[in-house]
């Protein structure tokens, strides 16, 4: 899979077929765009996925962005799965902001990647001021040679598969619903650090993730599953958030494996969130700490024996 992150100035595809969105967290929603390219393309014609980064509302708003649901890197990875030929990270700045319907259009679907057919959400809309709309997207899809294919919103369990649901599931610990959304369920990934070995003290060292995508939707104590490159999953318990109980700095993910010993600094770590357990919280005495944690353990085993992987 081809990754471009600035404007080539050139022609990067023939009768391509192209997806517009941020495809944050690649939910239900997301997948049912992707998979109406692949009925289009029909292993014949390449598959584009234009998106944004920094995400525009994160543009707009970096002191009210919403939560990041995955990282770029978890985005691109799950993109390259599903079979994409190239994606298109354009980079949202001013100029950007300021493209007028018309020459996004014409810069990204025919200039550069010569769209025959373009997949959209019911509610797309693009160019300065949110201007541009199906209904013109139609057109100059008429105009310029290009099919337009509207997906309806998806439903599950009657409740929207969008990002906003996704990250309002995850606010209120509603694991269950979240994977519903996602069709899969909710994950972070990134490199193992060295920590304060605090946890280690205690009895219960930990693998140590420190998360760039912040604010965080989910805070609070987890069973957890974690995998490394060819690895199984493997059990255990986590903590996400800022660790009151033992005066944290900075917000840090947190995964003891149960029954595991051995190096995991340097490893990209995959977290797949089971089930939460409780919100963060402090403790005046370090043995009130380490019963807790004892009593964490015991109910992620449970659970986790109670699921499939």
């Amino acid at each position: 899979m081809q990754v471009i992150r600035d404007n080539p100035g050139r022609q990067l595809l023939q009768s391509s077929v192209v997806t517009i969105g941020n495809f944050d967290g690649l939910h239900l929603g997301h997948q049912a765009l992707i998979q109406r390219c692949k009925v289009l393309a029909d292993g014949k014609r390449p598959i584009a996925v234009v998106t944004f980064e920094p995400l525009p509302q994160v543009w707009f708003r970096s002191d009210a962005a919403p939560a990041r649901l995955m990282s770029v890197r978890q985005k691109l990875d799950y993109l390259a799965d599903e079979g994409i030929s190239l994606v298109w990270m354009m980079r949202f700045n001013q100029v950007l902001a300021d493209m007028s319907a018309d020459s996004f259009v014409q810069t990204v679907l025919v200039k550069t990647l010569t769209a025959n057919d373009v997949v959209v959400g019911k509610d797309f809309h693009y160019g300065k001021g949110r201007q541009g709309d199906t209904d013109s997207l139609r057109l100059s899809g008429e105009k310029l040679g290009f099919g337009l294919n509207i997906v309806p919103m998806l439903d599950v369990d009657g409740q929207r598969a969008s990002s906003t649901s996704v990250r309002d599931c995850l606010a209120r610990g509603d694991l269950e619903q979240a994977r519903h959304l996602l069709g899969r369920p909710f994950r972070m990934a990134g490199r193992v650090v060295r920590g304060r070995q605090l946890g280690r003290q205690l009895g219960y060292p930990t693998a140590n993730i420190r998360l760039a995508a912040l604010p965080s939707p989910l805070m609070g104590i987890f069973a957890i599953r974690a995998r490394w490159g060819s690895s199984g999953w493997r059990d255990g318990v986590a903590n996400l958030g800022t660790r009151p109980a033992v005066g944290g700095e900075g917000f840090l993910l947190e995964a003891h494996l149960f029954d595991f010993e051995g190096s995991l600094y340097g490893l990209r770590l995959e977290v797949e969130f089971v089930k939460k357990l409780r919100d963060e919280a402090n403790f005046e005495e370090i043995g009130d700490l380490i019963v807790q944690m004892r009593e964490d353990e015991r109910q992620a085993r449970h659970c986790l024996a109670l699921t499939e992987n």
